[in-house]
């Protein structure tokens, strides 16, 4: 009864909801609107089961010492700090909350992203030597691109950005239109395997 029952929704909504998208009726969109109504409450006590797995496993690392357990103490005091000043100043333009995501989550994500950058450098140079055809067609490409993005480009020759255009929207785009049917196909196999009980792992513990 235990995983006969969560199945059991897990198919019926599945359908339910195959069918409402291809449905253009009143009836279908008001279905949708109130199983996103729903979606929504789960998704509150959803937040609740992750504060308290995240709270528990950084409590228990600090009580063991494990290495780094600093860092698990930092967590949990920006935890506690941004919910009791979120839920005492609310979250509006010039409330604490918004003065701790602009001056400290905003900085530490352009540092990661900035980090990222010399990574994706590091890569390109080993992508882009031209040992095999392929990688000198993705050599010459990435070179005309980026010669069409900057402004010495089109000093160089006003006909750099077009060529860069053209490369982003033709030949590039038919690779990422190539990517997302590939992706879009398996999202579709996964759920159709979650909606006929064949994954279980969503369950938790033994499939």
């Amino acid at each position: 009864m235990q995983r006969s029952l969560p199945l059991g929704l897990c198919f019926i909504m599945g359908i339910l909801m195959i069918i409402q998208f291809f449905s253009p009726h009143p009836i279908s969109q008001q279905f949708f609107d109130t199983i996103i109504k729903w979606i929504r409450i789960i998704s509150a006590f959803a937040l609740v089961l992750g504060v308290r797995s995240i709270s528990l496993r950084h409590i228990e690392a600090v009580k063991r010492r494990k290495s780094g357990f600093v860092y698990s103490i930092f967590t949990l005091l920006a935890l506690v700090i941004t919910a009791v000043l979120g839920l005492v100043f609310g979250i509006g333009p010039k409330a604490p909350i918004r003065t701790i995501f602009n001056n400290i989550l905003v900085p530490l994500g352009a540092t990661m992203f900035s980090i990222l950058a010399f990574y994706m450098a590091s890569a390109a140079y080993r992508a882009f030597r031209a040992r095999t055809f392929e990688a000198t067609l993705l050599l010459i490409s990435a070179f005309i691109v980026m010669l069409g993005m900057v402004p010495i480009g089109n000093w160089i020759s006003p006909h750099f950005p077009a060529i860069a255009e053209w490369i982003l929207s033709v030949p590039n785009m038919a690779a990422k239109r190539g990517i997302l049917f590939g992706v879009a196909l398996g999202v579709i196999a996964t759920s159709l395997k979650i909606i006929l009980g064949i994954e279980r792992g969503w369950l938790g513990g033994r499939r």
